[in-house]
């Protein structure tokens, strides 16, 4: 029995929101995706998440909301963390941060678990995620199908770890970068695999950004905060198929759905 898992890039802003609320009401109510799993760590215009959106963002379609770099970017996301289990953080943050890891949810297909994980090579400080990962799988709980968000800036720490854990888990997904790679495949032991996921987000933009206030910065040097671009959107991500009962992908196909 196959579950179909829809892994969504990282959502920036209301263009973002408006569009995933849109493919994602549409492919469940269709029937196409058993379960939707996004990184909603620039949902709050570009800077985290908070209880509202990510309320919102649950109600229109994800089954599991992850995070990054962003994650304490808003005070009130230390709380939802421990209050939300389907809203994670990644788990080699250091002990005693708030909230959780890594999550189980169900589908109509059995049991998902999620792992949230961060990068360390031109990241902020973290543990590893490599050992935090071992960990996560010596204790026991976490088995069937299984997928790992990695948000991480180096391509090549993220192509590192998705090998180290080839044949240990389903797959292995990348964010962060905002840019959707182009070698999704299944890895030799059986584990579904990208780079990057993408972003869903504006698309005349840079990375999800008005393009003008980026600009600005690269002319002159001096910081601006960026503004969320606005216009037309476009959602990016992979459809991974897997075995429900092994946890075993069995497909990975680019998604990109533009308005």
């Amino acid at each position: 029995m196959d579950m179909k898992v829809l892994a969504v890039g990282d959502i920036v802003g209301e263009p973002g929101r408006a569009l995933f609320a849109r493919v994602a009401g549409r492919l469940k109510a269709a029937g196409k995706v058993d379960a939707i799993v996004a990184n909603a760590e620039n949902a709050a215009g570009g800077r985290g998440v908070t209880a509202r959106l990510a309320a919102d963002l649950l109600a229109a379609g994800a089954d599991v909301l992850t995070l990054g770099d962003h994650a304490w970017d808003q005070k009130e996301t230390r709380g939802l963390l421990d209050q939300e289990p389907r809203l994670i953080r990644p788990a080699n943050f250091a002990p005693g941060c708030p909230g959780r890891g890594w999550t189980k949810v169900e589908t109509a297909r059995g049991a998902l678990t999620v792992v949230n994980l961060m990068g360390r090579v031109f990241m902020s400080a973290c543990d590893s995620p490599f050992r935090t990962v071992d960990a996560l799988l010596a204790d026991g709980r976490l088995r069937g199908p299984l997928l790992v968000d990695m948000h991480a800036e180096a391509t090549s720490e993220k192509i590192v770890i998705g090998r180290y854990l080839d044949g240990r888990v389903s797959a292995v997904v990348g964010t962060h970068t905002h840019v959707q790679t182009s070698d999704e495949h299944i890895l030799p032991r059986g584990t579904a695999y990208i780079t990057d996921l993408g972003m869903t987000g504006a698309l005349d933009s840079a990375l999800g950004r008005d393009l003008n206030s980026v600009l600005s910065v690269f002319l002159t040097g001096m910081p601006e905060r960026f503004k969320v671009a606005a216009g037309d959107a476009v959602l990016e991500g992979a459809l991974i198929t897997l075995d429900a009962a092994t946890g075993r992908a069995k497909k990975i196909a680019r998604v990109r759905e533009r308005e």
